[in-house]
């Protein structure tokens, strides 16, 4: 078979361009980063061989081999794990085929030493070897196949593929199962081909693998690691550092942890955990499969990363290992999704995290810290708000909230409910997606003037929780923009005179020829309680879909028609108390018909909606501009 030359996907091209110029302290790491993939390919075959022992014959041992080659300028990493074919060589080293790649590559900035620093949310796996390389080969022979493929790149665009024909194997016969990766090195590089700097740095960043990893050729060298599975040694030995690589190990991370859980139960089952939480938010987060990166052990072996309902989606953030004691080394991917001992495994997981997360919430001085933590991940803790009624108490002690009178910061539900006023009974809160735009609401006016704090929930999920949730502390949640405001049960506010009213009667008349012009337009026209500054305001009425909710939901086709909103006239604004004057002085009224439609066109602009006609509000603006400069 012949060569075939094939260009990267678009975002391998990019990612490319920033490993190759990326930081030079951060240069060592392509060697932990193709460890851990030799050390992911021999789980893979462990667990293959399981049920397919003719896969490892001959050879059952696995190892990782680094072998520096001064005169040739190459150091080569060899595993004798699972292999590739032709497709995985296509898929995994041509190809990123993450959902959500290609618009977190456009984020960034192309300042490349910013970029490296993010690419910590991403990983960038084996194309780390092109910091240090400017031209890489890749011998491979999948477990249980005959043909030995090669892959090869200079890093600028393109690739070869194809299988080694026969004159042109390696004099060993190249790897009889796993990948032989051939980095040649550039310019500058070569103390990657120094025994005792390769040393340091799979003592730094590797000492946890639990397969040898052997520096040299000779069959009698020792391992350069401690080969044993960190997980599995007691607390008290292991370091912060080893923990720390331990985690870039198993999340292919380049953060630090922000919080690092490892513990053994026993019991009913016995399992052991050893997980992380990142200190930045992944870049696939959000993706719609949630899968978590929580990777599942039996006794030591390796089983899957993909074992969907080990730990609930709202925690998908979590990155680690579980190694059980009680599930059957056999056990098949389809066989778990609904095994009982993993349903206890995740409620043990579960019961854990959210305990130590609760002790950072509750510690006074970890405040800045856990703020930080919640603004990575808050949004998907809400998502268990949502759809997991068993934990939610303990969520909504986690939950942390910026208000119209927090100044920016965090706080929680228990502070927020100590700071009520007299006589309020509902926890306020106003959904959109900027918090600085929700302060500016005219449906908070009231609200401010009572001096009422309200949530400002800004993540795509809150109206979804905050309606399944309905109450905290016995408070009910309520939006400011649904139903009528009952402001007036709650004492306090500013000590100045009510706004001049106009009367009784001219201000029914009024609101009586808005209902008349504006017809089914509106569902209903009243006087308002919550503004005191704006002239007008749209609400939705008690039983319907708060008015960001509903824009949320038709922005993702799941609702095709809307529901018709309240119009609320301010009776102390100065522009409603002559509009009334107007109306009971029996002033022309197509005049005031308009005035109608623009005051219904300038709350539908201030609540963000769409105006139905803007040529006919163009009209009328102008129209209203030139009487005012005629006047």
């Amino acid at each position: 078979m012949t060569e075939e030359k094939l260009s990267f996907q678009a975002e391998v091209s990019r990612l490319l361009d920033i490993v190759a110029h990326s930081l030079y302290s951060e240069k060592e790491v392509f060697l932990r980063e193709l460890v851990s993939n030799a050390s992911d390919a021999c789980d893979r075959l462990r667990y293959a061989a399981l049920t397919q022992p003719e896969l490892t014959a001959g050879d059952p041992g696995f190892r990782i081999r680094i072998v520096p080659d001064k005169a040739a300028r190459t150091l080569t990493i060899a595993d004798n794990g699972i292999g590739m074919n032709r497709e995985d060589l296509v898929e995994n080293l041509g190809t990123i085929a993450r959902s959500g790649t290609a618009a977190f590559l456009t984020s960034l900035s192309g300042d490349n030493r910013k970029d490296f620093s993010l690419i910590g949310q991403f990983g960038v796996g084996f194309y780390s070897a092109f910091m240090v390389a400017d031209r890489v080969e890749v011998f491979t022979r999948k477990a249980g196949d005959a043909t030995l493929w090669r892959w090869a790149s200079d890093g600028k665009g393109s690739f070869t593929v194809g299988a080694v024909p026969e004159g042109e194997v390696p004099a060993d016969g190249g790897p009889a199962r796993g990948t032989r990766i051939v980095l040649h090195l550039r310019e500058g590089e070569d103390d990657y081909l120094e025994e005792l700097r390769l040393r340091t740095i799979i003592k730094k960043y590797s000492d946890h693998i639990a397969v040898p990893i052997v520096l040299g050729t000779g069959e009698e060298a020792a391992p350069a690691n401690a080969a044993s599975a960190l997980w599995t040694r007691p607390k008290s030995e292991i370091t912060p550092e080893q923990y720390k690589e331990f985690y870039h190990h198993a999340g292919h991370a380049f953060d630090d942890p922000w919080l690092t859980l490892h513990w053994r139960a026993e019991g009913v089952i016995e399992y052991t955990g050893l997980l992380f939480v990142p200190s930045q938010r992944p870049f696939d987060l959000f993706d719609p499969q949630r899968r978590h990166r929580v990777k599942l052990y039996v006794r030591r072996v390796f089983i899957t990363d993909e074992a969907e309902s080990l730990v609930p989606g709202w925690l998908r953030f979590l990155r680690g290992v579980v190694d059980s004691e009680d599930l059957p080394l056999n056990i098949s991917r389809e066989m778990l999704q609904h095994n009982p001992t993993l349903a206890k495994l995740r409620s043990g997981i579960t019961k854990r995290v959210l305990g130590e997360l609760t002790k950072k919430a509750a510690d006074p001085e970890s405040a800045a810290d856990y703020a930080r933590f919640w603004d990575a991940f808050g949004a998907v803790l809400k998502e268990g708000l949502y759809e997991d009624h068993a934990h939610r108490d303990e969520l909504l002690k986690l939950l942390r909230v910026r208000t119209t009178a927090s100044g920016g910061e965090l706080i929680g539900l228990d502070t927020y409910v100590g700071r009520m006023k007299e006589g309020q009974e509902a926890i306020y809160y106003i959904a959109g997606e900027d918090a600085a735009a929700l302060e500016k609401s005219p449906q908070l006016e009231g609200y401010r003037a009572k001096g009422v704090e309200v949530l400002l929930l800004t993540d795509p999920v809150d109206e979804f929780w905050v309606g399944t949730v309905r109450e905290a502390q016995g408070k009910p949640f309520k939006s400011v923009t649904r139903g009528g405001a009952d402001l007036a049960k709650i004492q306090g506010g500013p000590d100045t005179p009510p706004a001049e009213r106009p009367a009784e009667g001219d201000l029914a008349s009024l609101i009586a020829l808005l209902k008349m012009t504006l017809g089914d337009t509106v569902k209903d026209v009243r006087a308002s309680e919550r503004l005191t500054d704006s002239a007008v305001c749209l609400v939705a009425d008690e039983g319907d879909l708060d008015i960001h909710l509903e824009r949320l939901l038709k922005q993702h086709r799941q609702l095709d028609t809307a529901a018709t909103r309240i119009l609320e006239v301010n009776p102390g604004h100065p522009l409603v108390r002559r509009l009334a004057e107007r109306v009971a002085a029996g002033g022309a009224q197509d005049g005031l018909a308009d005035v109608a439609w623009l005051l219904l066109d300038q709350a539908r602009i201030v609540e963000g909606e769409p105006l139905p006609d803007p040529v006919a509000f163009s009209r009328r603006l102008a129209l209203f501009v030139e009487r005012g400069l005629a006047a």
